[in-house]
């Protein structure tokens, strides 16, 4: 089904100020035929212009763009309500930084040093709506204050497969990499994360993953 021709590939604008940079990407990201680069920019400002044009499904910027920073894209972004979904691709892993761009609203946010697969599976997780955060930065979340208010634990809610699922999302796992923990299929697993987010009052991967730390899902969560 993966390679179905009939499906459209995501179009992807790759923003970098580094021209080695922006060629390696789309050399990498030419051998997934479910990607497709259509438009590249080098600095901040010619970015919306790029958007409006050609409008890519998914944009992979680097946060330290030169005219206007990635954050300051960001906002332009959300401001003029473009739907297409945007990864931060840097070497910063600060948390003020990670932070700052959940909350404004970025869909996804991976390193340069990750191996090629993770930002493949970034990209394709945030065209489907999901949210994506690089695994080395889910410790920073554990000192967000969180906006989500429960009135106590709701993992009574929960069946044991939706607590071990849970706990893998809160670990950083995508829905394929717990699939393969549980010997279950990529489907069942973003069903099962679907109805999970609905028990337990929260919006996306990266509100669940506050949730379960706040909740100290580890306590709950046996192997």
């Amino acid at each position: 089904m993966m390679n179905d021709s009939s499906v459209k590939p995501i179009k992807v604008l790759i923003a970098d100020d580094h021209a080695l940079i922006r060629q390696g990407l789309k050399s990498l990201l030419s051998l997934e035929p479910r990607i497709n680069v259509i438009c590249e920019a080098d600095e901040g400002h010619s970015i919306v212009p790029l958007l409006n044009a050609y409008k890519p499904d998914v944009l992979l910027m680097d946060i330290n763009m030169p005219g206007m920073t990635g954050i300051e894209v960001l906002k332009l972004i959300k401001k003029n309500e473009i739907n297409t979904r945007i990864v931060f691709l840097t070497v910063e892993n600060d948390q003020k930084t990670l932070l700052e761009a959940i909350e404004i609203g970025a869909d996804g946010y991976i390193l340069k040093g990750s191996p090629p697969v993770e930002l493949i599976e970034a990209i394709i997780s945030v065209s489907e709506g999901e949210k994506y955060i690089d695994k080395s930065l889910v410790s920073v979340l554990f000192n967000k204050v969180v906006n989500i208010h429960t009135k106590g634990s709701h993992f009574d809610m929960l069946s044991q497969r939706e607590i071990e699922i849970l706990y893998f999302i809160s670990k950083g796992f995508s829905n394929r990499e717990i699939g393969e923990e549980l010997f279950l299929s990529e489907k069942t697993i973003k069903n099962n994360a679907t109805r999970i987010f609905k028990k337990i009052g929260v919006g996306d991967r990266v509100q669940a993953t506050i949730y379960a730390i706040e909740n100290e899902i580890s306590k709950h969560y046996s192997a």
